[in-house]
């Protein structure tokens, strides 16, 4: 296992075990996070750990152009009441996000530290939030990192009710021009919705 130090450096992906986990320690400043989102890194951990940075194998990423979008959802996306913008109240959906109660979870690794740093992160243009308003409230949201490159790595997304997330999510995919979406890990949600496995050293090339 490797652990960090004051340098702001990462050991060779590859030296990453099965489960994707790379390294443990250092601190989410901006400059480590930048540097870990641009080598295919990124920091997953729970309140009572210390930091630990992970780089699966596969990578689980969605092509915009690959995106499925249901009759059903259609529907709602063409009917809904819901009001979608970009980077208004990113705190707020970070927070949400945080707060949200998953399946085989128990709490959250969106930490108070990890909320500051990604918020100091927004406030210099490389975090993105996406909001979802259902009658001036926020029912909905997500939020990631903007690498370059053409390259979103989502962090997480909040629903307080049916489809507000995927409402966010589709949105902010057909509005924008990604090249490639980083989901990170996979889940059933995304894999409905278009995403797929890519090798590591292929998700690397679009970094």
């Amino acid at each position: 296992m490797h652990i960090l130090n004051n340098d702001i450096a990462f050991p060779e992906i590859t030296s990453a075990s099965p489960e994707g986990v790379l390294a443990i320690g250092g601190d989410l400043s901006v400059e480590r996070l930048l540097l870990a989102y641009k080598s295919g890194i990124f920091p997953w951990f729970s309140e009572d750990e210390p930091i630990i940075w992970c780089s699966p194998d596969p990578r689980f990423v969605m092509f915009p152009e690959k995106l499925k979008v249901s009759k059903s959802m259609k529907q709602v996306l063409r009917n809904t009441d819901f009001v979608i913008t970009v980077n208004q109240a990113f705190t707020q959906v970070i927070t949400e996000c945080a707060k949200a109660k998953r399946e085989g979870q128990d709490g959250t690794w969106i930490t108070q530290t990890m909320i500051e740093a990604y918020t100091e992160l927004h406030q210099l243009g490389y975090a993105k939030s996406v909001e979802v308003w259902l009658h001036n409230e926020l029912v909905g949201g997500l939020y990631g990192v903007d690498v370059g490159n053409g390259v979103f790595c989502g962090e997480s997304m909040f629903a307080k009710v049916s489809n507000a997330s995927k409402a966010g999510f589709i949105t902010f995919i057909q509005n924008t021009n990604y090249k490639l979406i980083d989901c990170q890990v996979y889940t059933n949600h995304l894999e409905r919705l278009g995403a797929e496995d890519m090798d590591r050293e292929v998700f690397l090339g679009y970094l």
